[in-house]
């Protein structure tokens, strides 16, 4: 995650998932489970899921960027799912400021996978062939990587919102672009 704070707000950009990595032990609709993101599936999910939104420590009450206003965009390229994020709330932006993001999150639905069976009491895989995302998140408080699944409620139907964390270190530069012009001064300096 590499974050700068420019005049016009916060830029953040990485990968939210890595793809074809297999996450930490994590609890499932399917149980407990290893599982992976496979390739093209955060592609489709990109495609087919309309305004995905910007939240801080998944909390669907604070939206801070969307895909529909264009302050986020999404990839998937060949390492996994990449976002660009424009913010310009001053609270995330002193957050930030104060080295307090550690990473990003996703939450995710309409899940279509794929387990896959391992001997010995290990296990098993679960391969996400396909998905549909909620939302990315901005980690503020320590997320263990895939720790949780949620149930959120939309249009009087409950949704399994599941979701995915990567536990990794930002990288924080702050420029400013609007530079103070000085040349009035050093005129008159010069003068003296």
């Amino acid at each position: 995650m590499k974050i700068e704070v420019r005049a016009d707000g916060l830029h953040i950009s990485g990968y939210v998932n890595v793809t074809g990595k297999l996450s930490r032990p994590v609890v499932t609709p399917r149980g407990k489970v290893l599982e992976t993101i496979e390739e093209r599936a955060f592609d489709e999910a990109i495609r087919k899921s309309g305004d995905v939104t910007v939240q801080l420590d998944h909390d669907a009450g604070h939206v801070y960027a969307r895909t529909s206003d264009n302050s986020l965009a999404l990839r998937e390229d060949a390492i996994g799912l990449h976002a660009d994020v424009l913010i310009t709330d001053k609270t995330i932006i002193e957050i930030a400021r104060k080295g307090k993001l550690r990473g990003w999150s996703f939450g995710m639905y309409n899940v279509g996978d794929e387990m896959e069976s391992r001997a010995d009491g290990e296990l098993p895989i679960r391969h996400i062939k396909s998905l549909m995302l909620d939302h990315i998140s901005l980690i503020k408080d320590k997320v263990p990587c895939y720790a949780a699944t949620s149930v959120e409620y939309r249009a009087d139907e409950a949704v399994d919102i599941e979701q995915r964390a990567l536990d990794i270190a930002p990288e924080l530069h702050i420029s400013y672009e609007n530079k103070t012009d000085y040349t009035g001064y050093e005129e008159r300096i010069r003068k003296l």
